[in-house]
């Protein structure tokens, strides 16, 4: 770490002090340098193996921030308008009601399909096709845009099938082409083979609350209607399985390093190395703008801001202020970047305390008060 961020190392080693975690780390960029990289614990809690480098570990819903910058891409470049219907890309989603859904209303969770009512399997959800069918039948739970409730795993299948459209390359592909391989950063939406046996293996910490039935909305939404299981640290097609792993889910599937996950930001706000930023400001202005906000179709609050595809600064996620936008894992992993402050922030970790818990605020603090914030 440079100098003058003492205090998120310290916060660093407070979370190993003062919580169940196992192996973490944290890295933050500002103006396109590193000024911190920190990691420590255990990969492996089976093996004892350590948290190294660049071990790289599930972070869930941040796929959702990567899927977000390729969406911004493809609107800079001119082949994307986030406010015209998702048919004009996707002719046979215009059914049953989603004619007028548009990619925005997807990005700020408002297009009434959190889950889908047919039953895939795993080996179809795996395959892309049998869920873009899938998505093609489904009928809105409410009417488009009226209310909001996370859309979970059909944000990335939608919005990943509009990438499909546009690019010819499904969305995990496209990320890496667009931003992963072109920058070096250790961040996947399908996992390579050869990354399998280096991976930090999850863990859940005691006491976690436990999800409801099978047939509950927020079920059905966290697990694709039960073809995943949540979870499911050791099991067939939990979070610690290479098939899930490898397979492309960009709602929720992400893999990453610290380092790689907050270099995406870092690219995107700042531009990293000397690079150039990926994102204009006039598309972090667009993602910044409110869309969702209070409670959600189930009527659950949790205080939580979404702009166009990113949670937005908020009692519930914290960041550096109005220019903020970032992504969570339910893991407990959290990134964002900031282009008024050219910050680009990850933690990530391996046990899974809860959603939205404390240790990536604490860090999160940190950098602002190193900040002089």
């Amino acid at each position: 770490m440079d100098e003058g961020f003492g205090g998120v190392a310290e916060a660093f080693a407070g979370n190993f002090a003062d919580f169940p975690e196992l192996g973490a780390a944290v890295t933050v960029f500002v103006g396109g340098r590193k000024v911190v990289e920190l990691w420590g614990g255990t990969a492996d809690g089976r093996t004892g193996r350590l948290w190294e480098r660049e071990t790289a570990v599930p972070v869930f819903s941040c796929a959702k921030g990567l899927v977000g910058v390729c969406v911004q891409l493809l609107v800079q470049e001119g082949l994307l308008d986030l406010d015209v219907p998702v048919a004009r890309y996707w002719p046979g989603f215009a059914r049953h009601g989603k004619e007028g859904i548009t990619s925005r209303m997807v990005l700020g969770h408002r297009a009434g399909i959190p889950a889908l009512d047919r039953k895939l399997t795993f080996e179809e959800i795996a395959a892309w096709t049998p869920v873009v069918r899938a998505v093609e039948e489904q009928r809105p739970l409410w009417e488009p845009g009226a209310a909001y409730e996370y859309h979970g795993h059909v944000f990335g299948f939608v919005l990943g099938e509009v990438i499909r459209r546009l690019t010819g390359l499904t969305p995990g592909a496209y990320f890496r082409a667009a931003v992963g391989d072109p920058l070096g950063l250790r961040a996947w939406i399908g996992l390579p083979e050869a990354e399998w046996a280096g991976r930090a293996r999850l863990s859940e910490a005691a006491g976690r609350p436990a999800m409801p039935g099978p047939e509950h909305l927020l079920s059905r939404i966290v697990t694709m209607n039960g073809a995943l299981v949540f979870p499911g640290t050791d099991v067939p097609y939990g979070w610690n399985d290479p098939a899930v792993l490898g397979a492309e889910l960009p709602g929720a599937g992400a893999v990453a390093s610290a380092t790689g996950l907050a270099g995406v930001y870092a690219a995107a706000v700042s531009g990293v190395e000397g690079g150039g930023r990926l994102l204009s400001p006039e598309s972090v202005t667009d993602v910044v703008r409110e869309v969702s906000s209070g409670a959600g179709w189930l009527g659950f609050d949790a205080g939580a801001r979404w702009g166009a595809g990113f949670l937005l600064d908020s009692p519930f996620r914290p960041m550096l202020g109005a220019r903020s936008f970032g992504s969570d894992g339910a893991g407990g992993q959290f990134a964002f970047g900031d282009d008024a402050f050219g910050v680009g922030f990850a933690y990530v970790a391996n046990r899974m305390i809860g959603h939205g818990d404390a240790r990536a605020n604490r860090l999160v603090t940190a950098v602002r008060e190193c900040l002089g914030g």
